[in-house]
Order: structure tokens, then sequence, then C-alpha cells
């Protein structure tokens, strides 16, 4: 697999941070888990309950040696979102994350997550217009 970085730009391998000083080109040679700067998510960003979820699958896959804690938060996460998301299409992408998760495919689960953001922002925008209209 190439990855090209632009200069100044950081990736996550393996729980190690990469910093490149000028515009690169990697080739990743065997099986390695990364994240890309740009999907990287700041506490500060983690707002919603899937962001929040979002955020703690990032640390399993950034620091694998030390994520037993950020699993069972996780798994907490898991039974709590699954017991008050209504939408089908919300619960379907918890289920791909879950698979994924078990799976050791942490990368697919935070894209499964990453995907129900708009729809957790719809469901969000719906529900303060609701609460608008009782008021």
């Amino acid at each position: 697999m190439n990855i090209s970085l632009r200069r100044g730009e950081r990736i996550f391998i393996n729980g190690a941070v990469l910093k490149v000083d000028r515009k690169v080109c990697l080739e990743l040679l065997n099986d390695v888990t990364f994240l890309l700067e740009s999907h990287v998510m700041q506490a500060e960003a983690a707002t919603t309950p899937l962001k929040r979820l979002y955020f703690v699958i990032q640390t399993m896959l950034m620091s694998p040696q030390d994520c037993e804690t950020a699993l069972q938060l996780c798994r907490e996460m898991f039974i709590s979102l699954s017991g008050s998301a209504r939408d089908p299409r919300v619960m379907d992408g918890l289920r791909a994350a879950v698979r994924n998760i078990e799976d050791k495919k942490m990368f697919e689960a935070l894209k499964s997550v990453r995907a129900l953001f708009p729809i957790e922002a719809e469901l969000m925008a719906a529900e303060t217009e609701g609460a608008r209209e009782v008021a």
C-alpha cells in the first residue's frame, strides 16, 4: 500500500507517530494498522455520543498496547447507544463497528462510525426542531 504525505503531515502506524519534514510517499510492505492525521479526532471535538465512540475506537487504534481500558469503555458505549438508538441505520452501523472491532479491524470500525455522523446530526436536528415546536 502506498501513502502520500505532505510536508509536516503526521501518520500513526501501529501506535507510533511519524511526522514528515517533506513530501514523501510511504510504501507499507506488510500488514500494519495506521491512521492518517486527517482522520484523527481531537478530544474537544468528541461532542456527541457517536463522536465519543469514534474517539474511543481511535484511541484503541493509536495505542494498541494499552487498549484494554478503551475496549471496556467501548463495550459500555455500544450497550448505551444500542439501548437509545432507534434509527435502523444507526443500529446497522453500530453492528458493523462491533464486528470490525471483534475482528481487530479498528480502521474499518472508525469508518463505520464516521459514516453515522451525518445521520446523528440529522436526528439531533430533528429532535431540536421537535423540542422548539413543543415549546
